[in-house]
């Protein structure tokens, strides 16, 4: 097992790889069906808020599992346990089969009243009908990433990833197509064709990760014979293991979505009292299609911190060694604030135009998307600490965060939604309200649980300082320049332009030091030294 394991920030490296493929595929995925005729904001709105619905029950079958379990298989091989390891496997292959089996029953056969009781929108019935049995297929797909991301085959699970985002928007293009077609750009058709491309989507995934996994059998077998560890622990051992790790983190993912179906229940029954239904759906497709498909795309590269921190800061703790812990979170939520902050300033600064230069047929939300880009920074770093607590087995104290979040973000939806003159911005900000609360409560346990500084001016005013000289440029040449007669162009050209000074100042700045760059991969070549022990 050990000649393949990949190192913490090689794993790094190659999910965010991974999730800049997803994301690309995942925006031009988006920009097409905001654009195509037919589709739009409301296409947008009567998926959503079914898929709301459905990441709802993902979210108690699978979400959480390939963190619980990677962190689990970890734990084991670090000590020697192959055999254990495997044993865990396959139990969470039997539990997790039947959970995802029922909660695709359930959502197929309650989609009529879910629909029109408690989203009050009938349209996304056939969209929950077409996402349901991915439920199954996506929580033993969270098994096998577990296992392979706790034998540090972080590769599998991201290729698996890419594989699934592109066939979604190449099989999605191809049926909205065809459908668009025989339908006569009738837009519930459409819809329910995109939720079925989906749905073959996470299937193939499914079936890359199981044929990998046949193709490992013969390795894994032989960790599993040559084991250290002889002893086996009783399944209902295992099985109480597994499910005391795994509810904490199931509830804490099924909680982190529930700010927006949260939204799903509440947005459009409420602002369409003042509005009107169509627009409200209009409004609520607006923010779901657009704005937070451009928001969530710095979380998605962060995530590559999050998920490999878990089998990372598990294993360490195995062995006892502290100060590797304190050093990678420390590195990690550094990275973390450099690649969010800048996001969230070329997000606010340039909302109108990226908009227009992405959405041209259908570009409102500018507003929206300057609110949303506000609390980027808070949500990826709670991104980082929560992996970081959930390495440390502390699990239940990211419950707690969340949990008081979604009550506070169900209050102030009841307060601001209400005022005509917010309307939907009113579930925006109630969602930063509650993102900063969740972060705040996140904050307080890691530094309780984990003796780490921060340095102000390195965390905190030189981040600060370099991304408003990426700004400064940015927004200069935009202003000032117009290349090939084009303000696209010109956009484009001076956001390349403003990373640059970006990156040129933090080399200036010396944000990342020494011990910093040697966790990069290949960084000891930079410092021609030692590679510290920590890495």
């Amino acid at each position: 097992m050990k000649k393949n394991k990949q190192g913490f920030m090689h794993g790094v490296i190659i999910l965010m790889l991974s999730q800049f493929i997803i994301k690309i595929a995942g925006l031009l995925y988006k920009i097409y069906l905001t654009n195509k005729e037919g589709f739009g904001d409301t296409g947008n709105a009567i998926y959503s808020a079914g898929f709301q619905i459905y990441a709802m029950f993902l979210a108690i079958s699978s979400i959480g599992v390939p963190n619980a379990i990677s962190q689990l298989i970890s734990s084991k091989a670090a000590v020697g346990d192959n055999r254990g390891a495997y044993r865990i496997f396959k139990v969470a292959i039997s539990i997790f089969g039947l959970i995802g089996f029922i909660g695709t029953s359930i959502l197929f056969f309650n989609a009529n009243r879910i629909a029109n009781v408690f989203l009050g929108i009938p349209e996304a019935e056939t969209v929950i009908m077409a996402l349901s049995p991915s439920v199954f297929i996506v929580a033993i797909s969270a098994v096998l990433k577990g296992y392979f991301n706790g034998r540090e085959k972080i590769s599998v699970t991201a290729t698996s990833q890419s594989t699934e985002q592109i066939l979604k928007t190449v099989l999605t293009i191809i049926a909205v197509e065809i459908f668009c077609i025989i339908s006569k750009n009738n837009t519930i058709v459409m819809v329910a064709s995109a939720a079925i491309a989906t749905t073959a989507a996470t299937f193939f995934s499914f079936m890359y990760l199981y044929i990998s996994y046949i193709k490992n059998k013969k390795e894994i077998w032989k960790d599993v014979v040559t084991s250290v560890i002889k002893e086996k622990e009783s399944i209902r051992k295992i099985v109480m293991s597994i499910l005391c790790l795994f509810f904490p983190i199931a509830i804490g993912g099924l909680l982190s979505s529930t700010n927006k179906t949260i939204d799903a229940f509440t947005t459009v029954n409420t602002i369409s009292k003042f509005m009107g239904i169509d627009e409200a759906t209009k409004q609520y497709g607006i923010l779901t299609g657009k704005v937070e498909s451009l928001v969530i795309l710095p979380y998605s590269f962060n995530m590559a911190f999050a998920v490999n921190l878990i089998p990372a800061i598990s294993a360490a703790q195995a062995r006892g060694e502290t100060e590797k812990n304190i050093k990678r979170v420390s590195f990690s939520i550094l990275a973390t604030i450099l690649i969010s902050l800048p996001f969230a300033a070329i997000l606010f600064t340039f909302a109108e135009q990226i908009l227009k230069l992405l959405f041209p047929n259908a570009y409102l939300g500018a507003t929206m998307l300057k609110i949303c880009s506000l609390s980027i920074v808070f949500v990826a770093v709670t991104q980082t600490i929560g992996g970081v607590l959930q390495g440390l087995q502390r699990v239940k104290e990211t419950v707690i965060a969340v949990a008081i979040g979604s009550v506070v973000k169900l209050i102030f939806n009841m307060i601001l939604l209400p005022i005509e003159e917010l309307n939907i911005k009113g579930a925006i900000i109630s969602t930063i309200i509650s993102n900063i609360v969740i972060f705040s409560i996140n904050l307080y346990y890691l530094r309780k649980y984990i003796k780490i500084r921060f340095n102000i001016p390195k965390f905190i005013i030189k981040p600060f300082i370099a991304t408003s000289a990426m700004i400064i440029t940015a927004w200069q040449i935009y202003n000032n320049f117009e290349l090939l007669g084009s303000k696209n162009i010109t956009l484009i050209f001076s956001l390349i332009m403003g990373i640059i000074v970006y990156i040129i100042f933090l080399i200036l700045l010396k944000i990342l030091s020494k011990d910093d760059i040697h966790m990069l991969p290949y960084g000891n070549k930079v410092y021609k030294t030692r590679q510290p022990k920590w890495q």
